[in-house]
């Protein structure tokens, strides 16, 4: 068995009700001026209201920067973080939405504590001064971003998506309130709830996989093969709703510890250059890679072994999702062209089956 490294540095609060300590946490951690960082939808939802108010009994100070949108870019990151500068200083950092709020959280913290853009920070532990605290309050079940050191922003202009991390960008205090999700559209359920579902296939069988994230990984299989049916036809069921959020944490920190794969290779060219939503990305493309990856890898553990690729396809149809590339306005003559940019993302490297620019366009094919 080869050797590893697990690292984990995250405190996991989860539970009905425990947004409520987060100005007793944020009290522990030492802060007294907070940046409080979010979009539009969540304000409307009186989360962000909750959150203050909790700070607020704790007699801390709290700003808000709620103008994060879907996908963030560097530009976006620049501008909380210049909103973070003017209202000096900040000692606790607060991420409350779905991924990019959380994303854009850690890209803030980047900016105020080191300088710089975005993409200095490209690849991993490139900051050289230390950070402020943060928290992460995840309000979908999908990203897992709560759990991963980095942040994920994408190019202005390019829209390639920069991977910036470091373990200093970890959230300190993840909050776990499956009562948050209870509000998210069936839309967003579906799409973020396959992404999670993504994440947990694929953490199991990379190359930097290690027993303890394949520990992950599996129960967060388990927790969201079991839950995802669930919540897309009772969105009131909040055992379902529950094990969702705790099932796309497990998927995120398995991710921490052992990346993603060729879904996720394919994936964002799809976003760049089609603007299809990243979820809905990694669906249509992980039947194809399971069945390219199969008999190399899952083959080998009766977990993800036999009808793996067909129940993928079961929740994706449960979930009105698209089947085929085609379904999504991607036309046939850009194939190559999206295997071209596939051979370049970072989490392909990470494949158990080697990849080659062929093989990616086998890939598109397969899925179009």
């Amino acid at each position: 068995m080869s050797g590893f490294e697990f690292h984990p540095t995250t405190r996991v609060i989860f539970g009905e009700s425990c947004i409520d300590q987060v100005g007793a946490i944020a009290k522990e951690l030492g802060s007294t001026r907070t940046l409080l960082v979010t979009d539009p939808g969540i304000v409307k939802a009186g989360y962000c209201e909750r959150v203050k108010n909790s700070l607020h009994k704790q007699a801390l100070e709290v700003l808000e920067y709620a103008e994060v949108v879907e996908n963030p870019t560097d530009l976006q990151v620049q501008k909380a973080a210049e909103f973070a500068r003017s209202n000096s200083p900040i000692d606790l950092i607060i991420g409350l939405g779905g991924g990019s709020p959380m994303d854009v959280a850690k890209g803030t913290n980047f900016l105020l504590t080191n300088g710089g853009r975005m993409e200095d920070y490209r690849g991993f532990n490139k900051a050289t001064k230390p950070m402020v605290p943060s928290i992460g309050i995840p309000t979908t079940a999908g990203t897992g971003s709560e759990a991963q050191s980095y942040a994920l922003i994408s190019q202005d202009g390019t829209h390639t998506k920069m991977a910036c991390g470091d373990i200093k960008a970890r959230f300190r205090v993840v909050i776990l309130d499956p009562l948050l999700t209870l509000t998210t559209p069936k839309s967003v359920t579906a799409i973020s709830g396959i992404d999670a579902i993504t994440h947990a296939v694929e953490t199991f069988v990379t190359k930097t996989r290690n027993p303890l994230s394949q520990m992950y990984s599996r129960e967060a299989w388990r927790l969201l093969n079991h839950s995802f049916e669930i919540v897309l036809s009772e969105p009131s069921n909040l055992r379902a709703r529950a094990e969702m959020l705790l099932g796309s944490h497990f998927a995120g920190v398995a991710i921490e510890h052992s990346m993603l794969g060729a879904a996720h290779a394919c994936a964002n060219p799809l976003t760049a250059r089609y603007g299809v939503a990243h979820g809905i990305a990694v669906g249509l493309m992980l039947p194809a890679v399971v069945r390219y990856n199969e008999a190399a890898v899952y083959d080998s553990y009766q977990e993800l072994s036999g009808s793996l690729a067909e129940r993928i396809e079961e929740l994706k149809n449960a979930a009105s999702l698209p089947r085929r590339l085609r379904d999504c306005g991607v036309e046939e003559a850009s194939l190559p062209e999206l295997a071209q940019d596939a051979i370049t993302q970072w989490t392909g490297k990470h494949n158990p089956r080697s990849l080659t620019e062929s093989d990616l366009l086998s890939l598109y094919k397969d899925s179009f």
